[in-house]
Protein backbone atom coordinates (compact mmCIF):
# COMPACT_ATOMS: atom_id res chain seq x y z
CA UNK A 1 0.00 0.00 0.00
CA UNK A 2 1.62 3.17 -0.96
CA UNK A 3 1.17 6.67 -0.32
CA UNK A 4 0.04 7.66 -3.28
CA UNK A 5 0.49 6.02 -7.31
CA UNK A 6 0.27 8.35 -10.76
CA UNK A 7 -0.89 5.58 -12.61
CA UNK A 8 -0.98 4.72 -16.45
CA UNK A 9 1.08 7.84 -17.89
CA UNK A 10 4.14 7.91 -20.31
CA UNK A 11 7.35 8.90 -17.64
CA UNK A 12 10.00 10.97 -18.83
CA UNK A 13 12.35 10.89 -16.49
CA UNK A 14 14.72 13.77 -16.68
CA UNK A 15 17.33 12.21 -18.22
CA UNK A 16 16.79 12.40 -21.67
CA UNK A 17 15.67 8.71 -21.88
CA UNK A 18 12.77 7.65 -24.47
CA UNK A 19 9.51 7.79 -22.76
CA UNK A 20 7.80 4.35 -21.17
CA UNK A 21 4.74 3.74 -19.72
CA UNK A 22 4.80 3.07 -16.28
CA UNK A 23 2.79 4.00 -12.66
CA UNK A 24 5.17 6.05 -10.61
CA UNK A 25 4.29 4.89 -6.57
CA UNK A 26 5.32 6.82 -3.91
CA UNK A 27 5.94 6.41 -0.06
CA UNK A 28 7.03 8.94 2.61
CA UNK A 29 7.51 11.91 -0.35
CA UNK A 30 9.89 9.85 -1.92
CA UNK A 31 9.32 7.77 -4.97
CA UNK A 32 9.11 3.82 -4.58
CA UNK A 33 9.23 1.88 -7.83
CA UNK A 34 8.62 3.46 -11.36
CA UNK A 35 6.82 0.17 -13.33
CA UNK A 36 3.88 -1.42 -14.24
CA UNK A 37 1.90 -1.73 -11.03
CA UNK A 38 -1.24 -3.56 -12.20
CA UNK A 39 -3.49 -4.63 -9.27
CA UNK A 40 -1.71 -2.39 -6.56
CA UNK A 41 -3.25 0.18 -4.69
CA UNK A 42 -2.18 3.50 -2.54
CA UNK A 43 -4.29 5.47 -0.52
CA UNK A 44 -4.46 8.82 -3.61
CA UNK A 45 -4.37 7.71 -6.89
CA UNK A 46 -3.96 10.41 -9.95
CA UNK A 47 -5.07 9.01 -13.08
CA UNK A 48 -2.51 9.97 -15.48
CA UNK A 49 -3.78 8.10 -18.90
CA UNK A 50 -2.37 9.70 -21.96
CA UNK A 51 -0.71 12.00 -20.21
CA UNK A 52 3.14 12.77 -19.66
CA UNK A 53 4.46 12.18 -16.30
CA UNK A 54 7.24 14.51 -15.48
CA UNK A 55 9.94 15.56 -13.33
CA UNK A 56 9.06 18.98 -11.42
CA UNK A 57 10.24 21.65 -13.31
CA UNK A 58 12.94 24.11 -11.34
CA UNK A 59 12.69 27.72 -12.74
CA UNK A 60 16.25 28.72 -12.47
CA UNK A 61 15.79 32.70 -12.20
CA UNK A 62 12.89 33.86 -10.39
CA UNK A 63 12.25 37.01 -8.55
CA UNK A 64 10.02 34.94 -6.42
CA UNK A 65 12.14 35.94 -3.29
CA UNK A 66 8.73 37.57 -1.26
CA UNK A 67 6.35 36.12 -3.80
CA UNK A 68 6.61 32.37 -3.14
CA UNK A 69 3.71 33.61 -0.28
CA UNK A 70 1.72 34.65 -2.28
CA UNK A 71 -1.38 32.23 -3.40
CA UNK A 72 -1.52 33.47 -6.87
CA UNK A 73 1.84 33.16 -7.50
CA UNK A 74 1.95 29.61 -6.23
CA UNK A 75 -1.15 28.54 -8.36
CA UNK A 76 0.72 30.72 -11.76
CA UNK A 77 3.84 28.08 -10.73
CA UNK A 78 2.48 24.99 -10.44
CA UNK A 79 -0.18 25.26 -13.62
CA UNK A 80 2.91 25.47 -15.30
CA UNK A 81 4.49 22.49 -13.47
CA UNK A 82 6.99 24.35 -11.67
CA UNK A 83 8.04 22.99 -8.48
CA UNK A 84 11.30 24.88 -7.70
CA UNK A 85 11.81 28.38 -7.14
CA UNK A 86 15.95 29.44 -7.44
CA UNK A 87 15.63 32.72 -5.18
CA UNK A 88 18.50 35.19 -4.21
CA UNK A 89 19.05 36.47 -8.36
CA UNK A 90 20.62 39.22 -9.69
CA UNK A 91 22.86 40.17 -6.86
CA UNK A 92 19.86 41.25 -4.42
CA UNK A 93 18.00 39.95 -1.82
CA UNK A 94 17.54 39.80 1.60
CA UNK A 95 20.28 38.17 3.28
CA UNK A 96 23.10 37.81 4.87
CA UNK A 97 22.30 41.49 6.14
CA UNK A 98 22.05 44.22 8.27
CA UNK A 99 19.61 46.23 9.42
CA UNK A 100 20.69 49.01 6.80
CA UNK A 101 21.39 46.77 4.32
CA UNK A 102 18.09 44.84 4.32
CA UNK A 103 16.02 48.20 4.49
CA UNK A 104 18.27 49.48 1.37
CA UNK A 105 17.46 46.16 -0.57
CA UNK A 106 13.73 45.99 0.15
CA UNK A 107 13.57 49.72 -1.61
CA UNK A 108 15.94 49.76 -4.05
CA UNK A 109 14.38 46.38 -5.52
CA UNK A 110 11.14 46.63 -4.41
CA UNK A 111 9.86 46.97 -8.04
CA UNK A 112 11.41 43.46 -8.87
CA UNK A 113 10.88 41.04 -5.69
CA UNK A 114 8.86 43.20 -3.71
CA UNK A 115 8.51 43.53 0.07
CA UNK A 116 9.19 39.78 2.29
CA UNK A 117 5.92 39.69 4.59
CA UNK A 118 7.80 38.49 7.33
CA UNK A 119 11.37 39.60 8.37
CA UNK A 120 10.92 43.21 9.90
CA UNK A 121 13.38 45.19 10.37
CA UNK A 122 16.80 42.86 10.19
CA UNK A 123 19.24 41.75 10.33
CA UNK A 124 18.57 39.02 8.80
CA UNK A 125 20.64 35.75 7.99
CA UNK A 126 20.78 33.12 5.32
CA UNK A 127 20.09 30.78 7.81
CA UNK A 128 17.13 32.73 9.01
CA UNK A 129 15.68 33.31 5.80
CA UNK A 130 15.92 29.77 4.63
CA UNK A 131 13.88 28.94 7.62
CA UNK A 132 11.52 31.17 6.45
CA UNK A 133 10.56 29.41 3.56
CA UNK A 134 11.05 25.66 4.48
CA UNK A 135 7.75 23.98 4.66
CA UNK A 136 5.72 27.63 4.17
CA UNK A 137 5.36 27.11 0.71
CA UNK A 138 3.86 24.22 -1.56
CA UNK A 139 6.84 25.23 -3.65
CA UNK A 140 10.74 24.39 -3.29
CA UNK A 141 12.98 26.97 -3.10
CA UNK A 142 16.67 27.37 -3.32
CA UNK A 143 18.60 30.70 -2.36
CA UNK A 144 22.00 32.25 -4.08
CA UNK A 145 24.01 34.22 -2.14
CA UNK A 146 23.05 37.95 -3.48
CA UNK A 147 26.97 39.73 -4.01
CA UNK A 148 24.86 43.12 -4.24
CA UNK A 149 23.12 42.49 -0.71
CA UNK A 150 26.92 41.11 0.47
CA UNK A 151 28.75 44.19 -0.63
CA UNK A 152 26.06 46.71 1.04
CA UNK A 153 26.52 45.05 4.36
CA UNK A 154 30.29 46.10 3.85
CA UNK A 155 31.13 48.94 1.67
CA UNK A 156 27.46 50.68 1.83
CA UNK A 157 27.66 52.33 -2.24
CA UNK A 158 31.00 52.84 -1.96
CA UNK A 159 31.93 53.39 -5.81
CA UNK A 160 35.40 51.71 -6.08
CA UNK A 161 37.28 48.31 -4.95
CA UNK A 162 37.36 46.74 -1.44
CA UNK A 163 40.27 47.44 0.67
CA UNK A 164 42.21 44.36 1.84
CA UNK A 165 39.86 43.96 5.38
CA UNK A 166 36.48 44.50 3.07
CA UNK A 167 37.24 41.57 0.87
CA UNK A 168 38.40 39.62 3.49
CA UNK A 169 34.67 40.77 5.51
CA UNK A 170 32.83 40.01 2.47
CA UNK A 171 34.44 36.44 1.64
CA UNK A 172 33.32 35.60 5.45
CA UNK A 173 30.07 36.31 4.46
CA UNK A 174 29.87 33.83 1.27
CA UNK A 175 31.75 30.96 3.26
CA UNK A 176 29.36 31.57 6.18
CA UNK A 177 26.17 31.59 3.61
CA UNK A 178 27.04 28.02 1.91
CA UNK A 179 27.50 26.38 5.48
CA UNK A 180 24.07 28.03 5.87
CA UNK A 181 22.80 26.13 2.82
CA UNK A 182 23.01 28.91 -0.11
CA UNK A 183 23.89 26.94 -3.86
CA UNK A 184 25.83 29.67 -5.09
CA UNK A 185 26.57 32.97 -5.89
CA UNK A 186 24.81 35.74 -7.94
CA UNK A 187 26.13 39.38 -9.43
CA UNK A 188 23.57 41.99 -10.96
CA UNK A 189 26.43 43.72 -12.57
CA UNK A 190 24.05 46.26 -13.93
CA UNK A 191 22.36 47.02 -10.64
CA UNK A 192 24.34 48.77 -7.65
CA UNK A 193 25.82 48.33 -5.52
CA UNK A 194 26.91 44.65 -7.79
CA UNK A 195 27.80 47.48 -10.95
CA UNK A 196 31.19 48.77 -9.04
CA UNK A 197 32.75 45.63 -8.36
CA UNK A 198 35.78 44.19 -11.13
CA UNK A 199 36.28 41.11 -11.79
CA UNK A 200 39.14 40.66 -9.32
CA UNK A 201 36.55 41.33 -6.60
CA UNK A 202 34.10 38.73 -7.92
CA UNK A 203 36.57 36.11 -8.42
CA UNK A 204 37.52 35.96 -4.94
CA UNK A 205 34.27 36.00 -3.72
CA UNK A 206 33.48 33.08 -6.13
CA UNK A 207 36.78 30.91 -4.86
CA UNK A 208 34.85 29.47 -2.22
CA UNK A 209 32.24 28.86 -4.34
CA UNK A 210 33.73 26.87 -7.13
CA UNK A 211 35.50 24.80 -4.27
CA UNK A 212 32.42 23.88 -3.38
CA UNK A 213 31.42 22.62 -6.32
CA UNK A 214 28.75 25.01 -6.98
CA UNK A 215 28.06 27.83 -9.81
CA UNK A 216 28.27 31.69 -10.36
CA UNK A 217 25.45 32.98 -11.70
CA UNK A 218 25.08 36.19 -13.28
CA UNK A 219 22.93 39.25 -14.85
CA UNK A 220 26.31 40.18 -17.10
CA UNK A 221 27.12 43.64 -17.54
CA UNK A 222 25.37 44.06 -20.66
CA UNK A 223 23.56 41.77 -23.23
CA UNK A 224 22.69 42.04 -27.00
CA UNK A 225 25.64 44.34 -28.38
CA UNK A 226 27.26 44.40 -25.08
CA UNK A 227 27.36 40.14 -24.69
CA UNK A 228 30.70 39.62 -26.32
CA UNK A 229 32.57 41.90 -23.90
CA UNK A 230 30.04 40.69 -20.48
CA UNK A 231 31.00 37.43 -21.26
CA UNK A 232 34.27 38.05 -21.97
CA UNK A 233 34.65 39.47 -18.02
CA UNK A 234 32.11 36.33 -16.92
CA UNK A 235 35.06 34.09 -18.19
CA UNK A 236 37.83 36.06 -16.61
CA UNK A 237 35.90 35.35 -13.25
CA UNK A 238 35.15 31.87 -13.99
CA UNK A 239 39.31 31.06 -14.55
CA UNK A 240 40.47 33.18 -11.77
CA UNK A 241 37.84 31.79 -9.08
CA UNK A 242 37.89 28.21 -10.62
CA UNK A 243 34.44 28.64 -10.54
CA UNK A 244 31.21 27.44 -12.98
CA UNK A 245 29.50 30.07 -14.50
CA UNK A 246 26.31 30.25 -15.38
CA UNK A 247 24.53 33.23 -17.30
CA UNK A 248 20.93 34.60 -16.32
CA UNK A 249 18.26 35.18 -19.41
CA UNK A 250 20.98 35.18 -21.92
CA UNK A 251 19.39 36.74 -24.73
CA UNK A 252 20.89 38.34 -27.90
CA UNK A 253 21.77 37.68 -31.83
CA UNK A 254 22.20 33.91 -31.71
CA UNK A 255 25.49 34.38 -34.25
CA UNK A 256 26.97 36.03 -31.51
CA UNK A 257 26.08 34.22 -28.10
CA UNK A 258 26.53 30.51 -29.41
CA UNK A 259 29.68 30.67 -30.29
CA UNK A 260 30.65 32.79 -26.86
CA UNK A 261 28.93 29.58 -25.30
CA UNK A 262 31.12 26.98 -27.44
CA UNK A 263 34.49 28.42 -27.05
CA UNK A 264 34.29 28.31 -23.19
CA UNK A 265 33.33 24.74 -23.62
CA UNK A 266 36.00 24.46 -25.90
CA UNK A 267 38.48 26.40 -23.09
CA UNK A 268 37.43 23.74 -20.33
CA UNK A 269 34.63 26.11 -18.71
CA UNK A 270 31.60 24.76 -17.58
CA UNK A 271 29.37 27.50 -18.68
CA UNK A 272 25.25 27.07 -18.52
CA UNK A 273 22.81 29.50 -18.79
CA UNK A 274 19.43 29.99 -19.27
CA UNK A 275 16.61 32.00 -20.91
CA UNK A 276 13.49 32.64 -21.63
CA UNK A 277 10.90 32.71 -24.62
CA UNK A 278 9.94 36.42 -25.26
CA UNK A 279 11.37 39.59 -26.81
CA UNK A 280 10.55 41.60 -24.18
CA UNK A 281 12.13 41.51 -20.93
CA UNK A 282 11.28 42.98 -17.44
CA UNK A 283 12.68 45.23 -14.74
CA UNK A 284 13.01 48.89 -12.95
CA UNK A 285 12.10 52.06 -14.71
CA UNK A 286 15.06 53.71 -13.29
CA UNK A 287 17.78 50.99 -14.74
CA UNK A 288 15.84 50.95 -18.04
CA UNK A 289 15.63 55.46 -18.41
CA UNK A 290 17.87 56.98 -16.34
CA UNK A 291 21.96 57.55 -17.09
CA UNK A 292 24.47 56.63 -14.76
CA UNK A 293 25.79 59.77 -14.00
CA UNK A 294 22.65 60.41 -11.74
CA UNK A 295 23.94 58.89 -8.00
CA UNK A 296 21.34 55.71 -8.40
CA UNK A 297 23.10 53.81 -5.35
CA UNK A 298 22.13 56.65 -3.19
CA UNK A 299 18.46 56.40 -3.47
CA UNK A 300 17.37 59.68 -1.97
CA UNK A 301 20.14 61.66 -3.73
CA UNK A 302 18.13 60.44 -6.93
CA UNK A 303 15.10 61.81 -5.72
CA UNK A 304 16.38 65.38 -4.75
CA UNK A 305 18.20 65.37 -8.14
CA UNK A 306 14.99 64.02 -10.21
CA UNK A 307 13.14 67.41 -8.21
CA UNK A 308 16.02 69.93 -9.27
CA UNK A 309 14.79 71.69 -12.14
CA UNK A 310 18.20 72.20 -13.83
CA UNK A 311 18.46 68.27 -13.37
CA UNK A 312 15.40 67.90 -15.42
CA UNK A 313 17.13 70.05 -18.16
CA UNK A 314 20.37 68.82 -18.16
CA UNK A 315 18.24 65.38 -18.51
CA UNK A 316 16.36 66.33 -21.74
CA UNK A 317 19.35 67.83 -23.43
CA UNK A 318 21.80 65.28 -22.79
CA UNK A 319 20.13 62.32 -22.37
CA UNK A 320 16.65 61.70 -23.04
CA UNK A 321 16.80 63.56 -26.01
CA UNK A 322 18.56 61.12 -27.45
CA UNK A 323 16.67 57.90 -26.50
CA UNK A 324 13.51 58.82 -28.63
CA UNK A 325 13.53 55.06 -29.70
CA UNK A 326 13.29 53.67 -26.18
CA UNK A 327 10.12 55.18 -24.86
CA UNK A 328 8.20 53.17 -27.26
CA UNK A 329 9.53 50.16 -26.08
CA UNK A 330 8.47 50.71 -22.54
CA UNK A 331 5.09 49.70 -21.07
CA UNK A 332 4.29 50.82 -17.71
CA UNK A 333 4.32 47.11 -15.18
CA UNK A 334 4.15 48.68 -12.40
CA UNK A 335 3.02 52.21 -10.61
CA UNK A 336 2.60 52.01 -6.71
CA UNK A 337 0.90 55.85 -6.75
CA UNK A 338 -2.18 56.50 -6.44
CA UNK A 339 -2.19 59.81 -8.38
CA UNK A 340 -0.18 57.54 -11.55
CA UNK A 341 -1.54 54.12 -11.12
CA UNK A 342 -3.78 54.96 -14.49
CA UNK A 343 -0.67 54.55 -16.21
CA UNK A 344 -0.46 50.69 -14.94
CA UNK A 345 -0.08 48.61 -18.93
CA UNK A 346 0.16 51.63 -21.16
CA UNK A 347 3.19 52.31 -23.58
CA UNK A 348 5.11 55.16 -21.58
CA UNK A 349 4.26 57.91 -24.41
CA UNK A 350 0.97 57.01 -24.33
CA UNK A 351 0.58 57.98 -20.72
CA UNK A 352 3.13 61.03 -21.14
CA UNK A 353 0.49 62.01 -24.01
CA UNK A 354 -2.33 61.73 -21.73
CA UNK A 355 -0.76 63.58 -18.75
CA UNK A 356 0.19 66.31 -21.34
CA UNK A 357 4.25 65.85 -20.35
CA UNK A 358 6.95 65.03 -22.99
CA UNK A 359 8.28 61.44 -22.74
CA UNK A 360 11.28 62.70 -20.10
CA UNK A 361 9.37 64.82 -17.66
CA UNK A 362 6.65 62.27 -17.45
CA UNK A 363 9.12 59.64 -16.59
CA UNK A 364 10.79 61.79 -13.97
CA UNK A 365 6.96 62.97 -12.46
CA UNK A 366 6.74 59.19 -12.38
CA UNK A 367 9.90 58.12 -10.45
CA UNK A 368 9.58 60.82 -8.05
CA UNK A 369 5.73 59.84 -7.02
CA UNK A 370 6.98 56.08 -6.70
CA UNK A 371 10.25 56.74 -5.30
CA UNK A 372 12.24 54.79 -7.99
CA UNK A 373 9.69 52.47 -7.00
CA UNK A 374 8.44 51.97 -10.60
CA UNK A 375 8.52 49.19 -13.04
CA UNK A 376 8.62 48.27 -16.55
CA UNK A 377 8.28 46.09 -19.15
CA UNK A 378 10.12 46.68 -22.48
CA UNK A 379 11.04 45.37 -25.92
CA UNK A 380 14.20 44.03 -26.36
CA UNK A 381 16.41 45.70 -29.48
CA UNK A 382 15.64 44.19 -32.47
CA UNK A 383 19.27 42.53 -32.38
CA UNK A 384 17.20 39.66 -30.82
CA UNK A 385 15.08 37.60 -32.43
CA UNK A 386 12.32 34.87 -32.22
CA UNK A 387 14.79 32.64 -33.81
CA UNK A 388 17.65 33.38 -31.69
CA UNK A 389 15.46 32.66 -29.13
CA UNK A 390 14.99 29.10 -30.83
CA UNK A 391 18.41 28.71 -31.23
CA UNK A 392 19.60 29.07 -27.34
CA UNK A 393 16.87 26.89 -26.74
CA UNK A 394 18.07 24.08 -28.26
CA UNK A 395 21.70 24.46 -26.87
CA UNK A 396 22.86 21.69 -24.76
CA UNK A 397 24.20 24.15 -22.11
CA UNK A 398 20.40 25.54 -21.86
CA UNK A 399 18.19 25.30 -18.99
CA UNK A 400 15.07 27.22 -18.15
CA UNK A 401 14.21 30.55 -15.90
CA UNK A 402 11.27 32.75 -16.26
CA UNK A 403 12.97 35.93 -14.60
CA UNK A 404 9.04 35.94 -13.12
CA UNK A 405 8.65 39.33 -11.43
CA UNK A 406 5.24 39.59 -10.03
CA UNK A 407 4.91 43.42 -9.23
CA UNK A 408 2.43 45.50 -10.46
CA UNK A 409 -0.96 45.04 -12.05
CA UNK A 410 0.46 44.85 -15.46
CA UNK A 411 3.39 42.63 -15.35
CA UNK A 412 5.25 40.46 -17.67
CA UNK A 413 3.10 37.34 -18.65
CA UNK A 414 6.29 35.08 -18.47
CA UNK A 415 5.78 34.46 -14.85
CA UNK A 416 2.09 32.92 -15.51
CA UNK A 417 2.97 31.02 -19.08
CA UNK A 418 7.21 30.69 -19.74
CA UNK A 419 7.39 26.88 -19.15
CA UNK A 420 3.53 26.12 -20.25
CA UNK A 421 4.85 28.64 -23.58
CA UNK A 422 8.22 26.17 -23.55
CA UNK A 423 6.08 23.20 -23.76
CA UNK A 424 2.88 24.02 -25.54
CA UNK A 425 4.57 26.55 -28.46
CA UNK A 426 8.36 25.00 -28.73
CA UNK A 427 8.00 21.22 -27.68
CA UNK A 428 4.56 20.51 -29.43
CA UNK A 429 4.59 23.10 -31.87
CA UNK A 430 7.84 24.02 -33.37
CA UNK A 431 9.86 20.28 -32.13
CA UNK A 432 12.66 22.60 -30.70
CA UNK A 433 12.93 20.14 -27.78
CA UNK A 434 11.58 16.68 -28.21
CA UNK A 435 9.36 15.85 -25.04
CA UNK A 436 12.27 13.78 -23.39
CA UNK A 437 14.38 17.03 -24.05
CA UNK A 438 12.14 19.10 -22.21
CA UNK A 439 12.03 17.41 -19.04
CA UNK A 440 16.24 17.48 -19.34
CA UNK A 441 15.70 21.54 -20.07
CA UNK A 442 13.58 21.72 -17.84
CA UNK A 443 14.32 19.85 -14.35
CA UNK A 444 17.19 17.12 -14.85
CA UNK A 445 20.05 20.09 -15.74
CA UNK A 446 19.27 22.71 -13.25
CA UNK A 447 18.60 19.57 -10.59
CA UNK A 448 22.35 18.91 -11.48
CA UNK A 449 23.65 22.30 -11.86
CA UNK A 450 22.77 23.28 -8.43
CA UNK A 451 23.76 19.93 -6.92
CA UNK A 452 20.32 18.66 -5.82
CA UNK A 453 20.92 15.46 -5.04
CA UNK A 454 17.69 13.26 -5.30
CA UNK A 455 15.48 15.94 -7.70
CA UNK A 456 15.27 16.41 -11.62
CA UNK A 457 14.21 12.71 -12.21
CA UNK A 458 11.35 10.42 -11.92
CA UNK A 459 13.29 7.59 -10.76
CA UNK A 460 13.44 5.27 -7.05
CA UNK A 461 15.11 7.05 -4.60
CA UNK A 462 14.30 10.20 -6.09
CA UNK A 463 11.86 13.01 -3.75
CA UNK A 464 8.72 12.93 -5.64
CA UNK A 465 8.54 15.83 -7.42
CA UNK A 466 6.08 15.15 -10.16
CA UNK A 467 4.31 16.81 -12.89
CA UNK A 468 1.16 15.62 -14.87
CA UNK A 469 1.13 17.13 -18.21
CA UNK A 470 -1.26 16.94 -21.00
CA UNK A 471 0.61 17.27 -24.46
CA UNK A 472 -2.12 18.22 -26.21
CA UNK A 473 -3.76 21.08 -24.48
CA UNK A 474 -0.75 22.21 -22.11
CA UNK A 475 -0.14 26.19 -23.26
CA UNK A 476 -0.06 29.71 -21.71
CA UNK A 477 -3.28 31.71 -21.76
CA UNK A 478 -0.96 35.06 -20.29
CA UNK A 479 -0.38 38.20 -22.65
CA UNK A 480 1.22 41.04 -22.53
CA UNK A 481 -2.28 42.60 -22.64
CA UNK A 482 -3.97 40.09 -19.90
CA UNK A 483 -0.91 38.94 -17.92
CA UNK A 484 -1.82 37.49 -15.02
CA UNK A 485 -4.07 34.11 -16.79
CA UNK A 486 -2.92 30.90 -15.61
CA UNK A 487 -1.44 28.31 -18.17
CA UNK A 488 -3.93 25.43 -19.18
CA UNK A 489 -2.39 21.54 -19.67
CA UNK A 490 -0.90 21.14 -15.79
CA UNK A 491 -3.83 19.27 -13.78
CA UNK A 492 -2.05 17.88 -11.44
CA UNK A 493 1.60 18.45 -9.66
CA UNK A 494 2.83 16.49 -6.55
CA UNK A 495 5.52 18.11 -4.24
CA UNK A 496 7.46 15.79 -2.03
CA UNK A 497 5.22 13.11 -1.94
CA UNK A 498 2.30 15.59 -1.43
CA UNK A 499 -0.30 16.86 -4.47
CA UNK A 500 -0.31 20.45 -4.21
CA UNK A 501 -2.30 20.48 -7.88
CA UNK A 502 -5.42 18.61 -8.24
CA UNK A 503 -7.83 19.64 -11.35
CA UNK A 504 -5.81 22.75 -12.17
CA UNK A 505 -7.24 24.06 -8.30
CA UNK A 506 -4.21 24.70 -5.50
CA UNK A 507 -4.69 21.49 -2.58
CA UNK A 508 -4.18 22.44 1.47
CA UNK A 509 -2.38 19.66 2.47
CA UNK A 510 -1.83 20.36 6.84
CA UNK A 511 1.20 21.22 6.32
CA UNK A 512 3.12 22.76 3.32
CA UNK A 513 5.47 20.29 1.47
CA UNK A 514 7.79 22.84 0.03
CA UNK A 515 10.91 22.09 1.50
CA UNK A 516 14.70 24.35 1.32
CA UNK A 517 16.69 22.60 -1.15
CA UNK A 518 20.19 22.93 0.00
CA UNK A 519 23.26 21.50 -2.26
CA UNK A 520 24.26 17.56 -1.53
Amino acid sequence: MYDLLVRGGTVLDGTGAPGRRADVAVTAGRISAVDPMDGVQAATEIDAVGRYVMPGFIDTHVHGDAAVFDADVQLAALRQGVTTFVLGQDGLSYAPASAETLRYVSRYFAPVNGTHPALGDGPVSVAELLAGYDRKTPLNTVYLLPHGTIRHGVMGTARRAPEPGELAAMRAQVERGLSEGAAGLSTGLEYVPGAYADATEIAALCAPVGAAGLPYVTHMRGYESAAVTAMAEVLEIARAGRVAPHVSHYHGPKDDLLPLVDNAHAEGIDLTFDNYPYLRGSSTLTLVTLPGWLPVADLDATLEELADPSVRERLERDWFAHRAEVWPRITLSHVPAAEFRWAEGMSLPDAAEQAGRAPGEFCCDLLVATRLEAGCVFGQPPTNSEESVRALLRHPAQMSGSDAIYQGGHPHPRGWGAFARLLGRHVRDLGDWTWEQAATHLAGRAADRFRLTGRGRVEAGYAADLVVVDPATVTDRATYEQPRVPAEGVEHVVVNGVPVLAGGVLATPGEPPGRVLRPA
